[in-house]
């Protein structure tokens, strides 16, 4: 007996890295409303993964990276509720790029801050989190959050 096939919707995460330091976004828009999380977004179709990742870096931060320097961490399965769709989340560390962060997204994103890694806010979204403590843990390449 098989199902429909998953269709899970895609999505980047950056780790943007400076030493012992993380740089976060406090969410604007109704998911997390004033909640921290990293520089992320959906992949736009016929995109591959670590260009949607720079590409969204770019557009949230102003920071330019080259793909080909991004290294792959941590992967989060993630359910939000048996109704919703699952999604599966990329999380990239970045380590190398050109400018400084900007907020150019100010409707979706209320600040950019640098935290240190013993200092991370408490209040950071459970999905993106996931991939953030996996990453620090090095728990091993993925995490399923949300599924019971």
């Amino acid at each position: 007996m098989s199902g429909q096939p998953a269709q899970p919707t895609i999505d980047t995460h950056l780790l943007v890295r400076d030493g012992d330091k993380l740089l976060l976004s406090q969410r604007g828009g109704p998911y997390g409303f004033g909640r921290w999380h990293m520089p992320s977004g959906k992949l736009d179709h016929g995109e591959s993964l670590t260009a949607g990742a720079a590409r969204e870096l770019f557009e949230e931060t102003g920071l330019a990276t080259d793909p080909a320097s991004l290294r792959l961490v941590h992967v989060v399965h993630h359910r939000q509720s048996p109704a919703a769709e699952d999604r599966i989340g990329f999380f990239f560390e970045a380590t190398v790029w050109e400018g400084e962060p900007v907020n150019k997204e100010p409707e979706k994103c209320r600040a950019l801050q640098w935290f240190t890694l013993d200092a991370l806010p408490d209040d950071i979204i459970e999905y993106p989190g996931a991939g953030l403590h996996g990453y620090l843990r090095e728990s091993g390449l993925l995490s399923e959050h949300g599924w019971r």
